[in-house]
C-alpha cells in the first residue's frame, strides 16, 4: 500500500521518512528514561534491523489506516465489561463458559492501563528503559485472587472458531506474544497473574442471507497457556541491539527489508 503524507487539513505535505519527536529516538546508553511499547518490542522480535532503524536511527514507517471496525467492537465490549465491573458480576460470556468465579477486575488506574499511549509498564531490568502496553481488559479469578489478561479480537473467518485452530493460526502467533508481554508486565508490577489468558474472539458470520445493515458475531473464548520464560532473554538481546553502533541483520523473511534492498538495487542500475 502506498501512503501519502497529509496534514490535519488533508493537504499533501512533504514526507521526510524521519520522525521528529526526539523522545522516540534512542541514544546509546542515554541517561533519560526511554519507553518501549509492546508493539515495538514485537517489531524487534520480527526484524532487529527494522527495529533498530526505527528506534535508533529515527526512520518513520509509512502510516497505516486505523482498524475502525475492530476498534468499535473493542469499545462496545469494554462498555459491557464496565457494566459487569460496576456490578461485580461475571459477564455473560463468562457465565456461558461456566466461569462464574471470574469477574472484571476493578482498579482506579484501569483507564490509564487501557490507554495505548500510557498503559501498564515495568522497568526493564535495572536500566532506564521501560516496557509498556495498553491492555484491552483484565479479569479477576475470585478463587485464586489472580489477574487474568485477555485481548479482544474481531475477524470474519468462514470457519467456526475453535481453540486449536485459532492458536495454530499463522497470523495469530503474535497474539500469544501480546498476552505474554502483558502478563509479564503485570507480574513485574507486583500482581499475581494467572498462567491462563484468554482471547475473546468475535467472528462475523457469513451465513446470513444478506447484510441488512448489521453483522452477526459469534463469540468464543479461547484460553491460552502463557509462557514467560523466553521474555527476559529477548529483552536482553533488545538492549544490546539498542546500544550497538552497528545495524543488525534483518530477518531473512522481512518483506520491508527485501523491498528496500530491491528498490536500492534498481535505482543503482539506472544511475
Amino acid at each position: 500500500m502506498i501512503s501519502l503524507k497529509r496534514n490535519n487539513k488533508g493537504d499533501f505535505v512533504q514526507a521526510s521518512g524521519l520522525r521528529t519527536r526526539k523522545n522516540t529516538i534512542y541514544q546509546a546508553n542515554q541517561a533519560e528514561i526511554f519507553r518501549i511499547s509492546r508493539s515495538k518490542f514485537n517489531d524487534f522480535l520480527n526484524c532487529p534491523k527494522c527495529f533498530y532503524l526505527d528506534r535508533v536511527k529515527g526512520l518513520k514507517a509509512p502510516d497505516m489506516p486505523g482498524w475502525t471496525l475492530n476498534s468499535t467492537v473493542d469499545e462496545l465490549l469494554k462498555k459491557e465489561f464496565d457494566k459487569s465491573r460496576a456490578e461485580q458480576k461475571p459477564h455473560r460470556i463468562l457465565q456461558r463458559y461456566g466461569l462464574e468465579h471470574i469477574i472484571p477486575y476493578q482498579h482506579p488506574e484501569l483507564d490509564i492501563w487501557r490507554d495505548s499511549f500510557k498503559g501498564i509498564e515495568c522497568q526493564i531490568f535495572d536500566t532506564n528503559l521501560y516496557l509498556f502496553g495498553g491492555i484491552d481488559d483484565i479479569w479477576l479469578n475470585t478463587v485464586t485472587n489472580e489477574l487474568i489478561v485477555l485481548d479482544y479480537k474481531s475477524q470474519a473467518d468462514k470457519y467456526p472458531v475453535t481453540t486449536e485452530r485459532y492458536l495454530n493460526g499463522i497470523y495469530h502467533q503474535g497474539y500469544k506474544i501480546q498476552l505474554e508481554i502483558y502478563a509479564y508486565i503485570l507480574k513485574k508490577m507486583g500482581f499475581a497473574v494467572s498462567n491462563i489468558g484468554y482471547f475473546y474472539v468475535c467472528n462475523a458470520s457469513k451465513s446470513m442471507d444478506g447484510f441488512h445493515g448489521s453483522l452477526l458475531f459469534e463469540e468464543t473464548l479461547v484460553p491460552y497457556k502463557i509462557q514467560l520464560d523466553w521474555i527476559e532473554g529477548k529483552l536482553e538481546e533488545m538492549l544490546q541491539t539498542l546500544n550497538s553502533e552497528n545495524i543488525p541483520k534483518s530477518h531473512f523473511a522481512c518483506q520491508n527489508c527485501a523491498f528496500n534492498q530491491e528498490q536500492m538495487r534498481i535505482e543503482q542500475e539506472y544511475q
